[in-house]
């Protein structure tokens, strides 16, 4: 199992000129984040101030992570990285030492 740090852009030519639409739209993008949360695979998420981006952390396998990320196309891009916890840098910093 992966963790890995999810950096997301809402495709603002995808969203409704009238904020009524917008509001609604982006409310079940919320919603299908939170059971993302509830699920167990998202284990963090948030917005940056004033953009419409953000990102997630994300633990599971590739098919999982990846599964759950098709599910936002095309309304929202993602830029994905597989992330090492520090024990796993000294693993590699040891096998690199010899």
């Amino acid at each position: 199992m992966g963790r890995y740090l999810v950096l997301w852009e809402i495709d603002s030519s995808r969203s409704p000129v009238d904020a009524k639409e917008r509001v609604a739209g982006w409310s079940l993008l919320q919603e299908m984040v939170k059971q993302d949360i509830k699920s167990g695979i998202t284990k963090d998420n948030g917005q940056f101030v004033g953009e419409l981006s953000g990102y997630s952390i994300m633990e599971g396998t590739e098919v999982e992570v990846g599964s759950t990320l098709v599910k936002y196309f095309p309304y929202v891009n993602f830029k994905l990285h597989a992330v090492l916890s520090v024990s796993q840098v000294g693993e590699i910093l040891k096998k690199m030492s010899g």
